[in-house]
């Protein structure tokens, strides 16, 4: 069931920006009229990378008023979740494999003032928002498997979509859809048809040469 509600989301992925001059990057994309700062947080255990932490989400906020996405691809999650709520973050998505108690977490993840986001993986069975999407603010769906950028989007994901966009519109609630992994624009119609609200777009907007065009390019795909 597709979105009816024409507002939408655009996230940039700092996974794909140049970490040389982060702060530079997180303001241009914030002028370039991105919604949201999406960081993107792996640990080499839970999945096969190693990225960044606190001390640079504390670094950028300064940078951008925007809000700050943080996904964690960390296991385990909770130790670090009030390090990211002191660190700015504002919305705090986890992976439920890598909570021992997901509804904890989520408490957690809310206790410290963050708005809190459960991701899925491409093979993460969907009945694990059975008794969490009552108190979720976010659900994250990957169209990639996690740990690397610049992958290329999971088709097998958009009955997903569909599905978790049915699920969200039964509670009633105002709960984002986000959807994570080659997304460009070439697809991000379908992606929007499918039911999702919020794009999380690493190296098609930090690859191309022209933020602004490139995020203004997507809503205009959007709009069409």
């Amino acid at each position: 069931m597709a979105r009816t509600d024409p507002a939408f989301r655009i996230a940039p992925s700092l996974l794909s920006a140049d970490f040389a001059r982060l702060g530079e990057e997180v303001r241009a994309v914030a002028a370039a009229g991105a919604d949201l700062v999406h960081f993107d947080v792996m640990d080499n255990h839970y999945v096969p990378n190693l990225t960044v932490g606190p001390l640079v989400c504390a670094g950028i906020r300064p940078h951008t008023t925007l809000p700050i996405d943080v996904h964690l691809m960390v296991r385990p999650v909770d130790r670090i979740v009030p390090d990211f709520a002191r660190a700015g973050a504002n919305l705090i998505s986890f992976h439920p494999e890598a909570s021992e108690q997901v509804e904890r977490t989520i408490a957690l993840i809310r206790d410290h003032g963050c708005k809190a986001g459960l991701a899925l993986n491409p093979a993460t069975p969907l009945s694990v928002l059975e008794h969490t999407l009552q108190k979720l603010d976010l659900v994250l769906l990957m169209s990639v498997n996690p740990g690397f950028g610049g992958q290329a989007f999971i088709e097998s994901v958009l009955p997903r979509i569909g599905e978790v966009r049915r699920r969200i519109q039964a509670t009633g609630r105002d709960i984002w859809l986000e959807v994570d992994g080659g997304i460009k624009a070439e697809n991000i119609a379908r992606v929007a048809a499918a039911g999702a609200d919020t794009f999380v777009a690493g190296s098609a907007i930090f690859g191309s040469k022209d933020y602004a065009a490139t995020i203004g390019d997507l809503r205009a795909r959007l709009a069409a």
